[in-house]
């Protein structure tokens, strides 16, 4: 039997406290947007009204965050996981300068890039109404992310090794990225895709600016709702948002464990 020292005990009140400290709030939150009186408290009883209110109102406003996710995760993934194997196999000053050029976007206060896009493409036809000009805010934001976990993993794999083996056997180019690179790059695959997604559904500063009343996202709609409408509306907001978001992330972590590994002989291609 191990014998749990008091340093142990200690280590795992602490990690409780701060988990206390982290959900508890959120909990609360949640459960304001179900209660029928927030300044009553859980005495006054628990309804779906908020939700269902907030579901008829702003239905829209959360589709269509997690629709331009989505569109974010995409368009990162086709150029982030490209660029993070160009870094990796071209290391040199110049691909190190390409890298930290990369988080210029990140350092930079989101109004200040926001304005930034106002001002250089605001005026390209309907561009600024357009939900494609929030995305195009979040791609520039979010892709730092994806590169990085990408790049990581890629470097810590020997990506050289891997490919100079494959292409030892007759392996084309397609193949050896397709079937050795991606394959052994899943895991900063999905945790660059989970923060896209996360941050993308998340951001406010950018999208701030950038929205429009015909395109409004789900963190803008939040903060409406906390500024004009009761409190509990506001968590019922909240709630809708982790019933909406929570699933999706699951479902990208159940796709990140790992799966068996069949052994399988590189044939040349014709």
């Amino acid at each position: 039997m191990i014998r749990r020292g008091s340093l142990f005990f200690v280590q795992l009140a602490f990690a409780l406290v701060v988990c206390a400290f982290l959900i508890v709030p959120v909990l609360l939150s949640i459960l304001a947007g179900l209660t029928v009186n927030y300044q009553v408290g859980i005495s006054s009883g628990l309804t779906l009204r908020w939700v269902l209110e907030v579901w008829n109102g702003y239905r829209d406003t959360m589709l269509l965050s997690v629709g331009l996710a989505l569109a974010c995760l995409v368009v990162t993934l086709l150029l982030g996981v490209p660029a993070a194997y160009v870094l990796a196999r071209r290391q040199s000053r110049l691909t190190r300068f390409f890298e930290e050029l990369l988080v210029m976007p990140v350092a930079i206060p989101g109004l200040a890039t926001a304005l930034a896009l106002i001002v250089t493409y605001g005026s390209v036809g309907g561009l600024r109404t357009s939900w494609v000009f929030i995305l195009i805010g979040h791609v520039l934001f979010t892709l730092p992310f994806m590169v990085r976990s990408v790049l990581a993993v890629m470097l810590a794999i020997d990506l050289k090794t891997l490919e100079e083996g494959a292409a030892s056997l007759g392996a084309s180019f397609r193949r050896r990225f397709f079937d050795i690179v991606l394959p052994n790059c899943r895991s900063g695959i999905v945790a660059g895709s989970l923060m896209v997604l996360t941050l993308s559904i998340g951001e406010f500063n950018m999208t701030w600016l950038l929205h429009t009343p015909l395109n409004k996202t789900l963190p803008v709609g939040l903060a409406d709702a906390y500024a004009s409408l009761r409190f509990e509306i506001g968590s019922a907001y909240t709630l809708v948002f982790f019933i909406m978001i929570v699933p999706l992330l699951l479902a990208m972590q159940r796709a990140a464990r790992p799966r068996p590994v069949k052994s399988s002989i590189i044939k040349d291609e014709e």
